[in-house]
């Protein structure tokens, strides 16, 4: 793609077909993000493998700045695997709450396009301090800082490429999360192989390298993305919720959960980062007005639903990779394979299914079938999601002495990722359609916060793998799935005429 000289109007841009019939800044937008998903996701493939067989290890330990401190203070003196596995779920779920500070800091100061290039260059610095052990958990706050100022400025600049009339808007969309997509399914094999077979560092180094790239990509980008109006931003910013409000409440909240903490079991098992993230959701709730708060509640009452149906496709990222790293079969024709390519199926497969799924429904809909509302797909999804979760307690009731093969692992992987294309894409979307219209972007941002729970618990169970027997393990996950499908059908039962009596018309 090439840059004209001269910096388009808006309007030009809306009529722009350069990219796939779209506007050239479409195709920009779509690279960028794909880089930053690549750098995300190769971090998240190696962190746990990396902290288990190398960085926890006492020999290794002792030299990184702080982590000593950390493991009494914050993690009561857990090691080895359990250790790894809290780390993690503190640092997987922090990074979908700090997207709302994120928004928050791009609407009211310095603007999406300023934020953006200060997350990139953050995210970068993060990446390439992973090459220093001694400074690892700079590195985790560095990235925990950028992909929050990154990921919720770059989505809305693709809707704002189009005129509100464009029909090209869902397929942009579309586009843009296949650029995610592939940056799934690649990550794992270059920052993955690397990794595990040239050395921990190499795989870091090259996520710190692609995002490099995705920041010069973005600066480049400039003439074709749209033009920034603070004033009005700022305005709409302002429109429909007290930011004021918000702030002082989850302060509030959150502090005096912390004090009670010691008290509380529960308080204290969700630790520091799940304290703020309560305080943060009531804080918003708090925020908004009278007429907009019944559907703010409703949503809010469906995250924890959605973070139960999502936990065994998040220990992927966790427990799932030791598993798979001790007992999988992972040799053929005398090459071992890295452990991290397990990901890799998991996103092929996930890619696949999500166009399927769509497809699918999309027929029967042209048919004039029956299809069922959000909830409704939520709770099919739930079934593929308990199947899944059947499958990898399958394989560990039945391993026996040698190791497991991958047929149960591919089914898990198969029957999770239809289950998550009922559930996830659809759940963003019914979280859009009952957005008060002042503060989607602010709903959007509460929809990252089942992320955040989910991660965050996925951390504290994903503890329990070196202490609990795998069947038992796997079977715990199977219920966290039979108790989220229960909950879509309360929820259903419940709040479902109330959720359509309150969207905006």
């Amino acid at each position: 793609m090439s840059v004209a000289e001269a910096t388009p109007e808006l309007e030009n841009l809306a009529d722009d077909k350069a990219f796939l019939g779209h506007p050239k800044g479409l195709g920009y937008l779509a690279f960028v993000e794909g880089c930053e998903r690549f750098s995300y996701y190769s971090m998240q493939t190696l962190l746990v493998l990396y902290m288990v067989k190398y960085l926890l290890l006492p020999e290794n330990m002792s030299g990184v700045i702080g982590l000593q401190w950390l493991q009494q203070a914050a993690y009561d003196g857990k090691e080895g695997q359990p250790l790894a596995s809290a780390i993690f779920g503190d640092y997987s779920s922090l990074v979908y709450l700090t997207p709302i500070a994120g928004g928050l800091i791009a609407d009211r100061w310095l603007g999406r396009r300023t934020t953006l290039l200060l997350g990139a260059v953050v995210m970068a610095i993060g990446h390439f301090l992973m090459a220093f052990e001694g400074l690892f958990l700079f590195a985790l706050l560095s990235l925990i800082v950028g992909v929050g100022l990154f990921k919720g400025n770059i989505a809305s600049q693709v809707g704002e490429l189009y005129k509100p009339e464009d029909l090209r808007r869902a397929m942009a969309f579309q586009i843009f999360y296949i650029a995610i997509n592939v940056s799934v399914i690649i990550a794992p094999l270059i920052s993955g192989t690397l990794g595990e077979k040239v050395g921990w560092h190499y795989g870091f180094g090259t996520a710190g390298v692609v995002m490099v790239a995705g920041l010069i990509l973005y600066i480049k980008a400039g003439p074709w993305l749209p033009k920034e109006d603070r004033k009005a931003d700022q305005a709409a910013a302002s429109a429909g919720i007290n930011y004021p409000v918000m702030l002082g409440v989850a302060a509030a909240i959150a502090a005096a959960l912390h004090f009670l903490a010691p008290s509380i079991p529960a308080v204290a098992a969700a630790g520091f980062s799940g304290q703020v993230g309560f305080g943060v959701a009531m804080g918003l709730l708090a925020a908004v007005s009278g007429a907009d708060r019944p559907r703010v509640l409703a949503l809010l009452l469906l995250i924890p639903i959605l973070a139960l149906a999502m936990l065994t496709n998040q220990q992927i990222f966790n427990a799932y990779l030791v598993w798979a790293d001790e007992q999988f079969q992972l040799t053929f024709f005398g090459t071992t394979l890295p452990t991290s390519y397990m990901i890799t199926i998991d996103a092929a497969l996930s890619f696949g299914m999500l166009a399927a799924v769509a497809l699918y429904w999309k027929w029967r809909s042209d048919k004039g079938a029956w299809e069922p509302d959000e909830i409704g797909k939520m709770i099919i999804g739930s079934f593929f999601v308990i199947g899944g979760g059947l499958c990898l307690w399958f394989a560990a009731v039945t391993q026996g002495s040698d190791k497991i093969g991958l047929f149960w692992p591919v089914m898990f992987h198969l029957l999770n990722s239809i289950g998550f294309s009922h559930i996830m894409p659809v759940s963003l979307a019914l979280f859009t359609k009952v957005a008060p219209k002042a503060i989607v972007a602010t709903v959007v941002g509460i929809y990252y916060l089942t992320f955040f729970a989910a991660n965050k618990t996925v951390g504290i169970i994903g503890g329990w793998y070196s202490t609990m027997d795998t069947p038992t393990f796997w079977l715990f996950h199977v219920g966290t799935a039979a108790l989220g499908l229960a909950g879509f059908v309360l929820f259903r039962a419940v709040m479902g005429k109330r959720l359509n009596a309150v969207q905006p018309g």
